[in-house]
């Protein structure tokens, strides 16, 4: 609601989205994203924060228990990723981008799942959703210094050197490395194949676009992500987890994806 388009449109896109998944839009949070490390846990108190007020804080990271509660990061070819701990019951919305990838915000999500709810790693499911991948992400060294001086060697088979001197880097295979590091079961990561550059008729890519807007919009265009935490219908034991294909876990309620939020009115 804070990001210069018509409110009216704003907030009838946020309806319809809502709508379509099944949350109660009054229950969104989100958070002001900086690229950043920050993870913040949500409370009731923060509950529709960010959609008719500014956010009051900066975070690149939510993680939640409270049933009802959507969780709402927002992209433009950084990666959105939705954590989900079935046991525990507890959720998290992630941005990274490059910044957010070299400094681990999605292991410190997992960190912040443990430590404040007593998540099990071996329990948490992982979605990365569609963002810019290797193909089309093409940076200067600055990049990939970052991811080597952050992971080591570890890095090195998700940078691809140009015969241009530039670089290809893939932040899917990056973060996924980052996951499997906390402690995640690679099983229960699932990562997306779409590239936003590659998809512009299905997503709204930043560098496809260089930062314009729709006819009628402005630059301020936006992809979203959500994880909504339904109320407990039943728990699942440990022990089932592995009867369930590890793509449809993550994905199949709990993960969505949108284009254009703000400005789009179609």
């Amino acid at each position: 609601m804070n990001r210069g388009d018509a409110p009216d449109r704003v907030r009838e896109n946020y309806r319809r989205f809502c709508a379509a998944i099944g949350a109660d839009m009054g229950n969104i949070v989100c958070a002001s994203q900086v690229h950043g490390d920050t993870v913040r846990t949500v409370t009731a108190a923060d509950l529709g924060i960010g959609l008719d007020e500014p956010e009051p804080w900066q975070a690149d990271g939510l993680v939640t228990d409270i049933p009802g509660v959507t969780l709402a990061v927002y992209s433009a070819d950084c990666l959105p990723i939705l954590l989900y701990d079935p046991v525990r019951r507890v959720v998290g919305a992630v941005h990274a981008g490059w910044r957010g990838t070299a400094l681990g915000i999605a292991a410190k999500a997992v960190e912040r799942m443990v430590d404040c709810y007593g998540c099990d790693r071996l329990d948490i499911l992982a979605a990365v959703g569609p963002g810019i991948s290797k193909c089309c992400f093409e940076t200067h060294e600055d990049v990939p210094n970052a991811m080597t001086e952050a992971m080591g060697a570890a890095a090195l088979s998700s940078i691809e050197v140009l015969p241009t001197g530039k670089f290809h880097v893939d932040l899917e295979g990056l973060n996924a490395k980052r996951l499997e590091s906390a402690g995640l079961d690679p099983d229960h990561i699932a990562v997306s194949a779409d590239c936003t550059c590659c998809l512009p008729e299905k997503y709204w890519s930043h560098r496809y676009t260089h930062g314009e807007g729709e006819p009628g919009g402005d630059d301020r265009n936006r992809l979203g992500a959500s994880m909504p935490l339904d109320k407990p219908a039943c728990r699942r034991k440990r022990r089932r987890l592995g009867s369930i294909p590890p793509v449809s876990r993550p994905v199949a309620r709990v993960g969505v994806s949108f284009r254009n939020m703000n400005s789009r009115k179609d």
